[in-house]
């Protein structure tokens, strides 16, 4: 199978952010839907690695921060690549708070939204957290980023002239090394070997 297929599925890339009680986190996120309209509710899925799926799921509340084509790879970086456990990732960043307590990410949003847990999925290595629309706003009128056009736009290349090794077709990190082991798993994005290809 060409697992390749499921690229060509639409995402946008947001901001979830939550807070553990001490202090404010964030997690890069593409999988988030609207699933019915009356009510309104969102589908949040997160990686039971990261550190955002546990808070979430102990405090039952988050907030999705629409991320804009303007936004610099430092973002993701910041966001997405160090986990919440170990950093403050809003140390260095400006932000506001919505009326439920959770960061905002103003410079690099066109809009937020509120959510609060109704239902949670076990999806054995991610959790689906099935959501009430709470409060939001829109922020700006800048287009919101896709997936597409991050790794087309934003993501860096990486460097392939002179090593041997191969690449995570998601976060651009380069195993060095002859053969990649099965059960390879990337240090910044979590993806496992299936997700690298040889650099050529």
């Amino acid at each position: 199978m060409d697992l390749t297929v499921l690229f060509n599925i639409s995402y946008g890339l947001y901001l979830v952010t939550s807070n553990d009680g001490t202090k404010d986190n964030g997690a890069i996120v593409n999988t988030i839907c609207q699933v019915t309209n009356t009510p309104n509710r969102v589908a949040v899925t997160i990686s039971k690695d990261n550190y955002s799926h546990y808070i979430i799921k102990n405090t039952g509340i988050m907030n999705v921060n629409c991320l804009t084509e303007d936004t610099p790879f430092k973002v993701f970086e910041n966001f997405g690549f160090q986990s919440g456990k170990n950093v403050d990732k809003f140390a260095d960043w400006n932000f506001t708070r919505s009326s439920n307590g959770l960061a905002i990410l103003n410079e690099y949003s066109n809009s937020y939204i509120s959510l609060k847990v109704e239902q949670y999925v076990d999806l054995d290595t991610h959790g689906m957290f099935i959501c009430a629309v709470e409060d939001g706003e829109n922020l700006s009128s800048a287009p919101t980023m896709t997936y597409s056009y991050y790794h087309k736009n934003v993501k860096p290349n990486p460097n392939t002239n002179t090593k041997k090794g191969f690449v995570c077709k998601i976060c651009g990190y380069v195993y060095e090394g002859d053969t990649l082991p099965d059960d390879f798993v990337c240090p910044l994005c979590k993806h496992g070997a299936s997700d690298f290809e040889p650099l050529s």
